[in-house]
């Protein structure tokens, strides 16, 4: 399959808010991120609604259609990139859902960029940990999906020591919750239990929102060289 049949494309745009596209300027743009890979996708729907994607998945499963969420695309090792259907929520799934200061937890949709949640905490002295270097770019759904780190990771963990739980949207269409593991145990290979929730999180679902945790911002910053 080179491209998503048009009829079943047509399908999808006739049952969603948002926008479907086959064209190949848009595909081509799609085809690459900031890795050296470059794969031409089926198409790209840019969903407006959660309910768009659950409509999305839930047409296109019926036909096997491979789905693959993007982020930024900010990745170097090609996560984004893949011959399926695309989707993008970085255009309208940008918001914060909920907010508590007091407990420093804020629910987010996907498509939300780290400088802008960073914004949003500053007023209240809070700041999210993870770091990394396209913080201008990179959406809290693509660093979830990533296990993001940061140069602070040693301290504060990676994304998945922040994320406290997460509203999934599962391959068939329907809205799926995970949420912390009280007493993690090992499986018969040494797997943690997390380890596995988060592996098949990712294999048959989007992120619709993410509940994540923060910290104080520091009040003064310093850089020491030690001899």
């Amino acid at each position: 399959m080179e491209t998503l049949d048009p009829k079943l494309a047509k399908q999808v745009q006739d049952a969603i808010e948002g926008e479907v596209y086959l064209d190949a300027y848009t595909c081509g743009r799609y085809a690459t991120d900031a890795s050296i890979y470059q794969v031409k996708p089926l198409a790209v729907v840019v969903p407006k609604t959660v309910r768009d994607v659950e409509t999305t998945l839930s047409i296109t499963q019926k036909h096997e259609v491979p789905i693959l969420a993007r982020g930024a695309g900010t990745s170097q090792c090609g996560q984004t990139v893949n011959r399926a259907l695309v989707v993008d929520c970085t255009k309208y799934l940008d918001q914060v859902i909920s907010f508590d200061p007091e407990d420093q937890r804020l629910r987010a949709q996907p498509g939300l960029v780290l400088d802008q949640l960073n914004e949003f905490l500053r007023p209240h002295g809070l700041w999210f940990p993870v770091d990394i270097s396209t913080s201008s770019q990179a959406t809290i759904g693509g660093m979830t999906g990533n296990n993001s780190c940061g140069a602070r990771s040693i301290r504060y963990g990676t994304m998945r020591d922040n994320v406290v739980s997460i509203s999934a949207i599962l391959a068939n269409g329907r809205r799926k919750s995970f949420g912390e593991i009280e007493k993690p145990r090992r499986d018969t290979k040494g797997t943690w239990d997390s380890d596995i929730l988060t592996e098949k999180l990712l294999q048959i679902g989007l992120r619709e929102a993410a509940e994540i945790e923060f910290v104080a911002k520091a009040t003064a910053e310093g850089i020491a060289a030690v001899a």
